[in-house]
């Protein structure tokens, strides 16, 4: 056990990180077995071992930004699990209609009323916009005004939401642009909720894969949703999107995304968080949109959600004496170290938070961008 101490320690000893220290961002062990699994299992190992509770850390957030600030992933080099999964994300679709679901069942499905009290009042699941913003409420009607003023809302319009969630955009696209919105999720927990938000508002909610469009929108948006496509659909996406647009349409399409291309994410964050999910690079979105769309805009604010993730965080910490009847322990382990986690991400610039306006060729007007 000794010499698998000495290893863990050597790799995050630059970061700072001392384990048993009095630093917030220190390691406490409570189960010795825990360096020889993180060895065998790199961060998939790190992540159960958590769960499990073999180790806590007062700090998470501050914990990963140190790991992640020195690059202590590629320092640790490559599992053999993780390079299985590797070689499955090249021989496989990973997003066929089928698995395409798979993280509707695992991750929004995962109960509304959990998701009602984590979230701002539009139950925006994506980063929010907190220029001269103080809240998670303000930050996230600001980015919904942003979109619809880039996608030059106007009455009566046909607008297609791609990956809908609960239906935020769409009820406020409706409620303050008066356009009609179609929208479109394969959580059958989020098309539910998201109907009885929407009902009094000219909203259409379909429990519909992106693939199976087949009609035209005058605007077309997709917000948090592109990370769930895979790689090996961006271009069947882009081209989804495009038929589906007006020759004078705009579409917008807000994701995450990260500085490297790869083909396969995080091990944990597949099996506990997003199932065949993966950030796309901007060369992989590049090469999707250029047979398709002109780039209008390219708007980077990725910062912003390190302050969305840990405004989660506190909501979820705080609604967790509603709901913890409905979860297990390990369950709030899990949660508690996917927002630390990714706000890391984005605190030590691993990823960012883009916003694309694309048009077709055929467009003639000429676009203005917004900030």
């Amino acid at each position: 056990m000794r010499y698998f101490k000495n290893l863990i320690e050597q790799l995050i000893n630059p970061a700072g990180i001392t384990i048993g220290g009095t630093n917030a961002w220190d390691v406490q062990v409570h189960d010795e077995r825990l360096y020889q699994r993180i060895i065998n299992g790199g961060s998939l190992g790190l992540g159960e071992s958590y769960m499990d509770g073999w180790w806590d850390c007062c700090a998470l957030d501050q914990f990963f930004y140190r790991l992640l600030s020195i690059d202590t992933d590629k320092r640790l080099g490559k599992n053999l699990a993780l390079l299985w999964g590797l070689l499955m994300a090249r021989l496989f679709n990973q997003q066929t209609p089928k698995k395409a679901t798979e993280v509707g069942l695992k991750h929004y499905d995962a109960g509304n009323t959990m998701f009602e009290l984590m979230l701002d009042k539009y139950m925006m699941y994506s980063c929010g916009y907190w220029n001269d913003a103080s809240t998670l409420d303000e930050a996230q009607e600001k980015k919904l005004d942003l979109i619809c003023r880039k996608l030059q809302l106007e009455p009566g319009q046909r607008v297609l939401d791609i990956g809908c969630g609960w239906g935020g955009f769409a009820r406020y696209a409706a409620e303050k642009y008066g356009v009609n919105v179609t929208g479109i999720t394969i959580s059958k927990e989020q098309a539910a909720l998201a109907r009885e938000r929407c009902q009094n508002f000219p909203v259409e909610i379909r429990l519909q894969d992106y693939r199976d469009i087949d009609q035209k929108f005058d605007r077309i948006v997709s917000i948090g949703m592109f990370e769930h496509v895979g790689y090996k659909n961006y271009h069947r996406f882009m081209q989804v999107a495009s038929r589906s647009l007006t020759d004078e349409g705009i579409f917008l399409l807000h994701c995450i995304g990260c500085r490297e291309s790869g083909v396969r994410t995080d091990p944990w964050i597949h099996k506990y968080i997003f199932p065949n999910g993966l950030i796309p690079s901007v060369i992989q979105v590049s090469k999707a949109i250029n047979n398709y769309f002109i780039l209008e805009d390219w708007h980077n604010f990725g910062e912003y959600y390190d302050l969305t993730l840990m405004a989660w965080l506190k909501r979820f910490r705080e609604a967790w004496p509603q709901i913890k009847q409905n979860y297990s322990e390990e369950f709030y382990r899990m949660w508690n170290y996917y927002l630390n986690l990714c706000a890391a991400s984005f605190r030590a610039r691993k990823n960012e938070l883009w916003q694309l306006v694309l048009t077709k060729p055929q467009r003639q007007t000429m676009y203005m961008s917004v900030r």
